[in-house]
């Protein structure tokens, strides 16, 4: 991203650009520019609530604001905002695929006017690329995370079978009663089961037969790990 804002400014003759991306908060935030001032102008038009780039990404189409008269009649803070930082005129692309818009891409001018043809075009085909890459980079970290939440299921469900096994054959009753006494342990100590049954494997705990832990009360005789 920031060798696009980077490139961008070079390749449209502009002052300063920056990107705006949403945050799993549903808030725009504003993650690259090329200049503080491009960075600052951001802040301010997001505190306000107004201005091109949030637009862009409300709408999900290009907005383009030619001039400081035009932004005072539209966004009177941030043309304040804008006129201060030395900027005329801004350009803002959203970010978009189809229904999905993550943000916008915003050139800023210190000149008046509005980027010809080709030049938006070119815009367009720039945040389009940044778009299909930022959402094919969450998908990748999505899979990774779903991956490692499956894999540590699937971990515990084989320590939680190995300690059904363990207790089944050392207590000599069937597996769903084995399961029963694991998961009663478990609740009875407050520790997840998956934990639990770890340390019946490793042998940290002694999980209590039904007949003794009928006589020696809710606890039965067994030690858990603090």
């Amino acid at each position: 991203m920031q060798s696009l804002v980077d490139n961008a400014a070079e390749l449209f003759d502009a002052t300063a650009a920056g990107i705006l991306l949403v945050n799993q908060s549903q808030d725009l935030e504003v993650v690259v520019s090329t200049s503080e001032r491009s960075a600052l102008v951001g802040l301010l038009q997001l505190e306000a609530g107004e201005g091109p780039c949030v637009e862009a990404f409300t709408t999900g189409s290009p907005v383009s604001v030619q001039d400081a008269d035009e932004m005072r009649r539209r966004w009177p803070q941030f043309a304040a905002a804008s006129q201060e930082a030395g900027y005329t005129s801004v350009h803002s692309i959203p970010l978009r695929l189809r229904d999905t818009v993550l943000g916008s891409m915003n050139l800023f001018r210190e000149t008046p006017g509005a980027l010809n043809e080709d030049d938006a075009i070119a815009a367009r085909a720039l945040t389009d690329v940044a778009t299909i890459s930022i959402l094919q980079q969450r998908t990748t970290e999505h899979a990774n995370l779903v991956e490692t939440q499956l894999q540590h299921a699937l971990n515990s469900r084989v320590a939680i079978e190995q300690a059904k096994g363990f207790l089944a054959h050392t207590h000599q009753v069937d597996m769903d009663t084995a399961f029963t006494l694991l998961r009663s342990y478990a609740r009875t100590h407050q520790a997840r089961i998956a934990d639990t049954a770890r340390d019946v494997i490793a042998r940290t705990i002694t999980i209590p037969t039904p007949d003794t832990a009928a006589s020696a009360g809710p606890l039965g005789s067994g030690k858990h790990r603090p």
